[in-house]
């Protein structure tokens, strides 16, 4: 499985040289800007250091919560807490088949974790506390009675959800293919 937390380093480090600051050095500029709101905060980042929205997002977050910038606990544990703990070898197994697709990159958010090459191809994340959710970023998938299409403008355009490792099959494995290939 990729590793998120090895991904948001790369992707700290990658800002620390598009900005020629530290990560310490960005913390303090955001300090000192007095913006509290993320929105603000990111937007700031964003002019200033004419940093894409993705990096400035990142970063906004990395200010408010030192432990993940710092290598903290691993942020599938806060995404598979509590009841959805149970979930957790289900998104390995998911997960351990998408590596095989080839480089990308995991990008940690609150509630999910964001597949990227050049742009979002999935997201994998709970749904409930007995199904995992895949949001799949393709243009056009057959239809199948798995295959939710989802409202236009949204992050994704289908949605799959698993409730067990069965389901994790060569009709899944050939939609999240169709995103990721999409994805380049």
């Amino acid at each position: 499985m990729a590793d998120p937390l090895a991904a948001l380093a790369t992707q700290l480090r990658n800002i620390e040289t598009k900005t020629g600051k530290t990560l310490g050095q960005l913390r303090e500029v955001i300090a000192q800007s007095g913006l509290v709101k993320h929105g603000e905060v990111r937007s700031m980042l964003m002019e200033r250091f004419a940093l894409g929205h993705g990096d400035a997002n990142t970063l906004a977050h990395a200010a408010k919560a030192e432990a993940p910038a710092a290598g903290g606990d691993d942020p599938l544990d806060a995404i598979y807490a509590g009841a959805k703990a149970g979930l957790r070898p289900l998104h390995d197994a998911l997960m351990a088949q998408i590596d095989t697709l080839g480089t990308f990159e995991v990008a940690p958010k609150k509630t999910y974790l964001s597949l990227r090459r050049k742009k979002q191809f999935a997201m994998v994340g709970p749904a409930t506390k007995e199904q995992i959710e895949v949001g799949l970023n393709a243009k056009s998938l057959p239809p199948h009675a798995r295959l939710k299409a989802l409202p236009p403008g949204g992050m994704c355009q289908y949605a799959v959800r698993l409730s067990s490792a069965t389901e994790i099959d060569a009709a899944l494995l050939a939609w999240i293919r169709a995103a990721y290939d999409a994805s380049a």
